[in-house]
């Protein structure tokens, strides 16, 4: 077979394209065909009440509001008797970072059924004390992940050339073009500590800038790229040109870089901490800058942080050593906005508002921090008689039993139950149900020694 030059002149300009009718085009069909699950709604409940602070944004706020629920929202944090008072009547509530729900305000929350932190961190949240009273607790663990490692690259290279200190200096009228100890980043090394969603995003974006890449994690895990994992502590910090953290607040990482590790690091290396602010042992930190043995560091998280917006609130009062921090030459200090960008709270909405619903529509508990995770398929819209049990309970010998017996009269369609240390829960699909039985189901449930908390959907 040979080409005429007709045939190639009529294929000028042409687009390739698939053919219309493919897999991939009947999907759409076929799953609107499919079977629709039943909408439930809460037995014995009035409607649900949600509790949104520290302006949460409002991709959340449309997805509650779709549901029919009642929004309460407010563009900050909220006083403690306010908040006490607030989060009597409410069954859901949504925070950020500044909204302390300790184990006394908690106790104030007779009906409060979920929490959504709309960021990655639960610190702020008692979690057990959440478990032991029923309540879960869902977080956005990765929706934030780029803009935190795009702040971090940004930080690197502006700690490299000094760009914090000129900035100021040119506000003030000050030229001062220089070179000295000013670095380009390629060919330097980042050091990660912790390998999770920022950690391994920010291994990506380093390695593009040309940068060698380390990392130091408790978990053995898998490198992007060319990035390599260092199992000892202290040859690890040895290596980094730059060392930056993105691990947890516990316990054991507290003051996980403090005045041992800095002397461990290399004359001149730079510490960026976007993470939590108790990882870095500050005075020490201004210590081993005032010496030289630390070039500079960018700062955006602080053991305290003020609970609004506003000047004179970053002092002294709120950390002792603030006002030498802050005279500390390059040193990059931002106020907790590792993932504060439009791109990423848009997305943390989404994602925990959908949590939440899920959880409060379905008794879906898949990606709680402090609850076992469980979920059934949905119910067929055409079953009427059917209802939905989510059993919580203390995870003791015997209540399986307990439960199934109150169960028996009626058809268990399918059932799921999982523990998470002292705290059990069971969700049960039931059919051949009338009003009446519903009404004897809860009794009989609420009745148990093992209860924790019920609802009924139906």
């Amino acid at each position: 077979m040979s080409f005429n030059t007709s045939s190639l002149q009529n294929s000028l300009n042409a687009v390739s394209t698939s053919p219309t009718q493919s897999f991939m085009n009947s999907i759409p069909a076929r799953l609107n065909a499919a079977k629709q699950s039943k909408t439930l709604k809460p037995f014995s409940s009035g409607d649900y009440k949600v509790l949104l602070l520290e302006n949460v944004n409002e991709t959340a706020i449309k997805i509650f509001e779709d549901q029919g629920y009642q929004v309460d929202f407010h563009k900050g944090s909220l006083a403690s008797d306010e908040l006490l008072e607030k989060i009597k009547d409410v069954h859901a509530i949504g925070i950020r970072s500044k909204t302390k729900l300790t184990a006394e305000v908690l106790k104030h929350a007779k009906n409060l059924k979920v929490i959504g932190c709309f960021c990655i961190g639960t610190n702020q949240v008692d979690l057990q004390t959440a478990a032991e009273l029923g309540i879960a607790v869902f977080n956005s663990p990765f929706s934030n992940s780029r803009s935190v490692a795009e702040l971090v690259i940004a930080e690197i290279i502006c700690l490299a050339r000094q760009v914090g200190d000129r900035s100021i200096e040119l506000h003030t009228g000050t030229w001062n073009k220089v070179s000295a100890r000013c670095w380009e980043v390629r060919g330097k090394t980042l050091g990660i500590i912790g390998y999770g969603h920022i950690g391994s995003q920010l291994s990506v974006l380093a390695e593009s800038l040309g940068m060698h890449v380390i990392y130091y994690d408790i978990l053995t895990l898998m490198a992007l790229g060319t990035a390599k994992q260092i199992q000892n502590f202290d040859e690890f910090l040895g290596m980094a040109d730059f060392l930056t953290l993105h691990v947890p607040e516990t316990p054991e990482t507290k003051n996980l870089l403090s005045a041992p590790q800095f002397a461990a690091m290399k004359d001149g290396a730079y510490v960026i901490n976007a993470s939590r602010g108790t990882v870095v042992d500050i005075p020490a930190l201004v210590q081993a800058m005032k010496v030289g043995k630390i070039a500079g560091a960018a700062i955006d998280v602080y053991p305290f942080e003020p609970k609004m917006n506003g000047p004179d609130l970053f002092t002294d009062d709120l950390n002792v050593w603030t006002s030498e921090l802050v005279s500390l030459p390059n040193v990059i200090l931002t106020p907790h906005i590792g993932g504060s960008t439009e791109e990423a709270q848009s997305a943390i909405g989404i994602e925990v508002g959908t949590a939440l619903t899920k959880y409060i529509n379905e008794g879906n508990s898949v990606g709680s921090v402090n609850f076992p995770e469980v979920s059934l398929r949905g119910m067929d819209i055409n079953q009427q008689d059917a209802v939905r049990v989510l059993y919580i309970h203390r995870n003791i010998p015997g209540v399986l039993k307990i439960v199934n017996n109150i169960l028996s009269n009626h058809n268990i369609e399918k059932q799921f139950s999982d523990s998470h240390g002292d705290i059990a829960y069971l969700i049960a699909d039931i059919s051949n149900v009338n009003f009446k039985d519903i009404q004897s189901i809860y009794d009989q449930l609420d009745a148990t020694d093992a209860r924790i908390k019920i609802r009924v959907l139906y």
